[in-house]
């Protein structure tokens, strides 16, 4: 079966889903198929590999109610090896739906595992929160893989992000571990981001990513014309970071 990560942290704004997006591209790039799950209502990842989602015949909404099953809702993106489980926004009604469900914890899990092994990785870009969404996540995921952007407050809410890990352990998923800390947002000219630097390997030690993801105006720019990264400008310091940060996924992981 393939390997199953949640690209978990509770902060909106930290590079969740352009993380996800351009690690997997870089992952796929590398010969290995991947599958992303856009697991958050706001749709940001299927929009931003250039799927309408306004048009979507299933979406992951959909397989969590069981109407379609997990492979009839799996859609191919423009880069090859990398494919998707949609999202829009009927996901947000999810949780709600959710509440009384039997076995409530393992409905993505119980979901997503008969595809898992036409895949080397499945990604799951979760929410900004630690609801019952994000829950289904981390019991579904082999590890979790935490983006922590290099600005004030980058430590903020980690300790209770770690806690809740360490809670589905113990309850949920004796499996789960943190596989990896990815920096990003990285800003060579202040001093700041450096220090975050610092302060996240104290913390999290050999399980930090040494490719570092700096800010870059293209990786910004790249999902409002569908794209990710490697697509929109391979040669972008950008591209380059992310590709770095694939190979060594791939090594790690």
């Amino acid at each position: 079966m393939g390997k199953i990560y949640a690209m978990f942290n509770q902060k909106g704004g930290v590079g969740k889903t352009t993380t996800t997006a351009n690690l997997c591209a870089g992952v796929a790039a590398l010969g290995k198929k991947v599958l992303v799950v856009d697991f958050d209502a706001q749709s940001n990842l299927t929009s931003g590999l250039n799927i309408n989602r306004k048009n979507l015949k299933a979406s992951i909404y959909n397989v969590l109610t069981q109407e379609v099953t997990a492979k009839e809702a799996i859609l191919p993106t423009m880069t090859e090896n990398l494919f998707i489980l949609p999202s829009n926004i009927d996901l947000a009604g999810a949780e709600v739906e959710m509440a009384n469900a039997p076995r409530r914890e393992t409905i993505l899990k119980r979901s997503i595992e008969p595809v898992a092994d036409y895949f080397d990785y499945v990604v799951i870009d979760c929410p900004p929160s630690l609801g019952m969404l994000s829950i289904n996540s981390l019991v579904a995921a082999d590890g979790v893989l935490i983006p922590i952007q290099c600005e004030y407050y980058a430590l903020e809410g980690v300790s209770q992000l770690i806690n809740t890990v360490n809670l589905v352990k113990k309850s949920l998923n004796s499996d789960l571990e943190v596989k990896g800390v990815i920096l990003t947002m990285f800003d060579k000219r202040t001093n700041l981001s450096a220090q975050i630097v610092q302060e996240v390997r104290n913390y999290f030690g050999s399980k930090v990513f040494s490719s570092i993801i700096p800010r870059n105006v293209r990786v910004a720019e790249a999902p409002s014309h569908g794209m990710n990264i490697m697509q929109y400008d391979i040669n972008s310091k950008g591209a380059q970071a992310y590709m770095a940060l694939a190979k060594e996924f791939v090594q790690k992981c």
